[in-house]
């Protein structure tokens, strides 16, 4: 073994002790999550004047806590779809009605949330509005729940018609009492949209678009957001009067991600 002088080697030894010092008190750098490609944009960058009231970033969903990956209620598209809701936003405006995104691009993380939850049959808290008449055991097999989404993604997104000016929904207070979204508008959890015959995400017969119950003013207003939206490319989802697909979608076999997120989009937003 080499030999060193005493003075080099408590040199050494208080070099090798302020290094672990420094190491140990170095701030732990956060790791970046993953980007949206470039053609993927916030809608309030398209059109400002599309109320968003993003669900899934706050407690009042069928889950009942705030979803994994939404970081800030934000609605995130792929251009084309973006776009095509605001040609939809200017059509509907000169009538008197206008448009509200309730969720819009979502995170696969996200999904494998809703998973989880639906796997666990003693979370029951948000079943008195959102699957009163469902058993949570069948949540997979009707099609309420499934382990992919289009919304993942870009092109999808679930929205309603609001009459102009619209008042902001008040908000939701957590552990507040809960009543069946299919219950009258005056009844159920208040929303500042027209009346569409159920609440947004009630999983009920009643929610399928042109569902024969559904009739009067309520299947006039389905029938006015859907007419609008197909007619600039969108495609509605028959069990979902709220869920609409943006075709041709720019990824069709992609589900991505990124988080929901300012942070996440390639340029500035």
């Amino acid at each position: 073994m080499t030999r060193f002088p005493a003075a080099v080697r408590g040199l050494v030894t208080a070099f090798a002790a302020l290094l672990a010092v420094t190491t140990a008190s170095a701030p732990a750098r956060a790791t970046p999550g993953p980007k949206a490609p470039a053609d993927f944009v916030a809608l309030r960058s398209v059109d400002r004047t599309i109320i968003e009231e993003i669900r899934y970033a706050t407690a009042h969903n069928f889950v009942g806590e705030r979803i994994t990956g939404y970081r800030q209620p934000l609605c995130i598209l792929t251009r084309p779809a973006a776009e095509a809701l605001r040609a939809a936003q200017s059509r509907l405006r000169s009538t008197g009605y206008g448009l509200k995104v309730y969720d819009c691009y979502r995170p696969q993380r996200a999904v494998d949330h809703f998973v989880r939850w639906a796997k666990d049959p003693d979370d029951q808290a948000m079943k008195t509005e959102f699957y009163p008449d469902v058993d949570k055991s069948r949540l997979f097999e009707d099609g309420y729940i499934a382990e992919r989404s289009g919304h993942s993604r870009g092109s999808t997104v679930d929205l309603t018609l609001v009459r102009l000016p619209a008042a902001p929904t008040r908000p939701y207070v957590p552990g507040e009492p809960l009543v069946p979204c299919y219950a009258p508008e005056g009844e159920r959890f208040p929303d500042n949209s027209v009346d569409m015959g159920t609440g947004y995400d009630c999983f009920d017969t009643l929610s399928h678009t042109l569902d024969p119950r559904v009739q009067g003013e309520q299947r006039a207003d389905r029938l006015l957001l859907k007419d609008t939206l197909e007619g600039l490319g969108f495609v509605n989802l028959a069990e979902e009067w709220w869920h609409f697909t943006y075709r041709p979608e720019p990824y069709p076999d992609t589900y991505f991600d990124f988080p929901v997120s300012r942070a996440s989009l390639t340029r500035a937003s």
